[in-house]
C-alpha cells in the first residue's frame, strides 16, 4: 500500500482452535481508522497469517496446523470466496507467508523450513509446492532452539531476495528463487540465544531491524541489496529495565516515512516506540497494547493496529506525527486474533 493511501478493507486472521472465527473481513473508516466487521470465513483451520496480492483481489492464508496448508481466496467487495482447495506446504506449523516472484512463500515453524507454492496467472495456487528449503542448525536455548524454526519469510525492498528469519538457529537466510526452488545465498548469524522472530526493512532499503523473541532485543542491521548481505550493527533492548522472565516480543513495524519503529511484546502487553535515523534506533517510550498478548502489528493510513490474541481484539491507535507515540482510539472484538492486513 502506497504511503498516504487510506485503506478501505481489512482482513483479520485468528486461531480457530482457540475459539477464533476464522478470517474476519472489516471495513476501515477513512477518517479515524476504525474497523467494523462485515463478514467471516471459517473454512480454514487456524488462518494465523494473511497476505494480499498486489492488486488486492486475492487473499492468501496459512493454516497453522501440523499438516500445514496455504489457501487462496477471492477478495470480492462483499465476501471472501475460496479460490481452489488448500495446498500442502509439505511442512508443519506455517506461521507466515508472503508473495515473491510468482510464488507464495511460507515459513514453517514446526518443520523449520520455507516452502514455495506457484501462483497461477489468475491468482489461484498450483496443486503442489514447487520446492521446500529445509533449514538446519540449532541454538543454545533449549527446548526452544533444539532445531530450526522458520518464523517469517518476506522479499527485500529490491525484490531480488527472499529473507527468512529462523528463531531456532539464531540466523537470517538470504535466498534466491530459481525455477520455483529456493536456495540459500547467504546466512547471517545473530547473537546466540537471541531467537530472531520477525524482520522489518527501512523504507530507504539500506537497513533492517530484527526483533528477537528470546532476548528480548532489536538487532539493527545494514542491508546491501546488491550483495544480498545482512550485517548486524548493534542490539538494543525493547523493554526498559531487565525483564524477570521471558517477555515474548512478537510484531515489528517501521513507519512509511522511516522515522519511527514500533514493536509489540506479549509478556508485558506493551508497544514500544523507537525513533529511527538509519542505523541509530532510540527507544522513545512504551504504551499499553490495549489488550492482552499482542501477536502482530500493522500500520495503515497513519494508524497502528495490534492483534491482541488473548484478549480477543484488534486495537487501533492514532499516531502522534511528532513523537510516534500511539494513542488508543478503539477496538474490534475478534477472538484469538493473530494478524491484520489491509487493502
Amino acid at each position: 500500500m502506497a504511503q498516504g493511501t487510506r485503506p478501505r478493507r481489512a482482513f483479520i486472521g485468528s486461531f480457530t482452535a482457540a475459539g477464533g472465527p476464522g478470517i474476519v473481513t472489516a471495513a476501515v473508516h477513512p477518517d479515524d481508522g476504525a474497523l467494523t466487521a462485515t463478514g467471516t470465513t471459517d473454512g480454514l483451520p487456524d488462518p494465523s497469517w494473511l497476505a494480499l496480492a498486489p492488486d488486492g483481489g486475492t487473499l492468501y492464508a496459512v493454516s497453522e496446523t501440523t499438516g500445514g496448508t496455504v489457501a487462496a481466496y477471492r477478495a470480492t467487495a462483499g465476501a471472501l470466496v475460496p479460490a481452489g482447495p488448500p495446498v500442502s506446504v509439505d511442512g508443519s506449523g506455517p506461521t507466515h507467508l508472503s508473495l515473491f516472484h510468482g510464488h507464495v512463500l511460507t515459513a514453517n515453524y514446526g518443520s523449520g523450513s520455507v516452502t514455495a507454492v506457484p501462483v497461477r496467472p489468475d491468482g489461484t495456487l498450483a496443486r503442489r509446492a514447487s520446492g521446500v528449503l529445509r533449514h538446519t542448525g540449532s541454538g543454545p536455548r533449549a527446548p526452544r532452539q533444539q532445531g530450526p524454526h522458520a518464523h517469517q519469510v518476506q522479499p527485500d525492498p529490491s525484490g531480488r531476495w527472499a529473507v527468512s528469519v529462523d528463531l531456532g538457529t539464531d540466523s537470517v537466510r538470504v535466498c534466491a528463487l530459481t525455477d520455483g526452488v529456493l536456495t540459500v545465498h547467504r546466512e547471517t548469524a545473530l547473537r546466540p540465544g537471541s531467537g530472531p522472530r520477525h524482520l522489518a526493512f527501512h523504507p530507504d532499503g539500506t537497513h533492517a531491524y530484527v526483533l528477537n523473541e528470546l532476548a528480548p532485543t532489536l538487532t539493527v542491521c545494514r542491508w546491501d541489496a546488491g550483495e544480498g548481505a545482512l550485517r548486524p550493527l548493534t542490539e538494543v533492548p525493547v523493554l526498559p529495565g531487565a525483564p524477570s522472565g521471558d517477555a515474548y516480543p512478537s510484531g515489528i513495524v517501521v513507519s512509511p516515512d522511516g522515522r519511527f519503529l514500533w514493536t509489540a511484546t506479549r509478556g508485558a502487553d506493551v508497544l514500544t516506540v523507537f525513533a529511527v535515523e538509519g542505523a541509530t534506533v532510540r527507544p522513545a517510550g512504551t504504551v499499553s497494547c490495549g489488550g492482552r498478548w499482542p501477536r502482530a502489528l500493522a500500520e495503515a493510513g497513519g494508524f497502528l493496529y495490534a492483534a491482541n490474541e488473548r484478549s480477543g481484539d484488534v486495537t487501533w491507535f492514532a499516531v502522534d506525527g511528532r513523537t510516534g507515540r500511539p494513542r488508543r482510539a478503539g477496538a474490534l472484538r475478534v477472538p484469538a486474533a493473530s494478524c491484520v492486513v489491509f487493502a
